[in-house]
């Protein structure tokens, strides 16, 4: 992923106001991200213990989305997997993401979800670069190339629906 200004962040968000995007909270450590290893730029907001947002590329363009997700607390025994990278957590490492559609369906409250690494890291787990907390993954017969590309389908099929 090339790297991106706080304006391409602001600019990109497809499923709130241009309001709404002016006052959510940006990563400061921007020039420090691994842009390298990214498909995605994934955030949780600070402020906002409930809320994460997501940036990627389509068609040669950052698109943004606003994320919810739940706050309860699952047990340490049990374990998730995230359905875009495919690494599987323990306790809270995964979490059901909704995020508001697009257009007319979003402003009456439709939304779609996506079970994800609740930190936002699939980009770093499918590349070896960090552990899950149960510190590993399963070993898989694909290329680190081809997960990453079944990561990055799974991450457009779930923007598709936003615009379905």
């Amino acid at each position: 992923m090339k790297p991106l200004t706080e304006q391409d962040i602001r600019s990109s968000f497809v499923n709130c106001s241009k309001g709404e995007a002016k006052r959510l909270a940006v990563p400061r450590d921007l020039a420090d991200r691994p842009w390298a290893d990214l498909d995605f730029l994934g955030w949780r907001d600070p402020g906002a213990p409930d809320r994460s947002y997501l940036v990627t590329e389509r068609s040669g363009r950052p698109v943004g989305v606003t994320l919810r997700f739940p706050s309860q607390q699952r047990g340490f025994l049990h374990r998730s997997m995230c359905s875009l990278c495919l690494t599987t957590h323990p306790g809270n490492g995964v979490s059901l993401m909704t995020a508001r559609k697009v257009g007319p369906a979003g402003r009456e409250g439709n939304s779609v979800g996506v079970y994800m690494c609740a930190d936002l890291a699939c980009s770093l787990y499918v590349r070896g670069k960090k552990l899950p907390e149960s510190g590993s993954r399963f070993e898989e017969s694909l290329t680190v190339e081809e997960q990453i590309a079944r990561t990055t389908g799974h991450l457009a099929a779930f923007l598709d629906r936003l615009h379905a």
